[in-house]
């Protein structure tokens, strides 16, 4: 779900970016909000995921190998941070969750026995399912692209954030906006969703580009500090109380912000029945979730061995086409990083 917070973002907050503009710049993408956009667009057109052989899924490995690649060769340092153990005042979402991708599924039957592909393909999206296994394929597979990754303890756009406001990353990316709540000082969406996309029920296609947030920015266009941000996502709702608060959006939200600028008062005057936990506990969740300092960002050249075992071998991608692909990651590699072994270092050399 994430916090919905886009109606207030002024227009001149958000910056229209080039994949060419993040060049050089190490970005820290939310893996299960990537992995879950391939999931979802990557099917055939009555909605049937992509599967080897052996019907299991593979969506999620074709979007991260050659979408990671193309960022690759744009020149964008990345880095994949994967959710740890959610939060136990998240139950209630993921509860909702599993009820709604449930019922995803019954109608998507539905919509086949009536031969609405159409329809087949959007129920069949909202049924996606991001399984232990598939978490663990697409860790495999970054590893042998040379690509590192992060295991956040539990909210991955907070670990992501949290190593933005280090400066061991530039942004998070992800295309929720949690991870402005959590602190992150810029935030990138559409980064892997870039292009060319069919806009839902309709026959009509859009160009979508990456689009830049920064915090501080957005943070004076509204008046408002990182905290009043946050009591503006608890109004309107997050993952930690999805419902928010009957009858307020994010323009009514803002305007209470500003008429009691004391957030912690703010937040003792709302009807506790309109929470799941405890207001003041998801505030204090927001300024400091569990974060690990525990990762190590290291690119490393490729092993083609490896990546062609796992797609080819494994899980029935053609041959032709993943060499032709580990051949571009090589070139990328070597045009953008200049050496075999890239550490740290390299990396954040300004």
């Amino acid at each position: 779900m994430g916090v919905n917070i886009r109606e207030i973002i002024p227009p001149n907050a958000i910056q229209t970016l080039s994949l060419d503009a993040l060049r050089g710049k190490a970005v820290a993408i939310d893996a299960y909000n990537a992995l879950y956009q391939f999931l979802a667009a990557i099917r055939q057109p009555d909605g049937t995921p992509l599967m080897d052989s052996r019907g299991r899924i593979t969506s999620h490995l074709s979007g991260l190998f050659y979408r990671t690649i193309n960022l690759i060769e744009h020149g964008i340092k990345v880095v994949y941070v994967f959710d740890g153990k959610p939060p136990e005042i998240k139950s209630i979402e993921i509860e909702r969750r599993k009820k709604v991708k449930s019922e995803a599924a019954k109608k998507y039957e539905e919509a086949i026995k009536k031969g609405d592909l159409e329809a087949a393909r959007r129920y069949a999206q909202m049924a996606s399912r991001l399984t232990e296994d598939m978490v663990k394929e697409a860790k495999r597979l970054l590893d042998a692209m040379g690509v590192p990754w992060v295991q956040a303890p539990a909210d991955g756009e907070a670990q992501a954030a949290y190593m933005a406001r280090k400066g061991d990353v530039w942004a998070a990316a992800s295309q929720d906006y949690d991870a402005l709540l959590f602190g992150a000082p810029r935030l990138v969406r559409n980064l892997t969703i870039t292009g060319r996309r069919k806009l839902p029920k309709k026959d009509v296609y859009v160009e979508i580009k990456p689009e830049l947030i920064e915090l501080d920015k957005l943070l004076k266009a509204l008046g408002i500090t990182r905290e009043q941000l946050i009591v503006i996502g608890i109004l309107v709702g997050t993952d930690y109380n999805p419902d928010g608060v009957r009858g307020i959006g994010p323009k009514t939200a803002l305007r209470m912000v500003k008429a009691q600028p004391d957030v912690r008062k703010l937040l003792r005057s709302l009807p506790r029945n309109e929470f799941p936990t405890e207001p003041e506990k998801i505030f204090e969740y927001f300024l400091n979730p569990p974060v690990t300092d525990e990762y190590k960002l290291e690119w490393r050249e490729p092993d083609e061995k490896m990546i062609y075992e796992i797609l080819v071998v494994e899980h029935d991608f053609s041959p032709e086409r993943v060499k032709n692909a580990i051949q571009r990651l090589k070139k990328a590699y070597r045009e953008h990083f200049k050496t075999k072994q890239l550490g740290l270092d390299m990396w954040f050399k300004r």
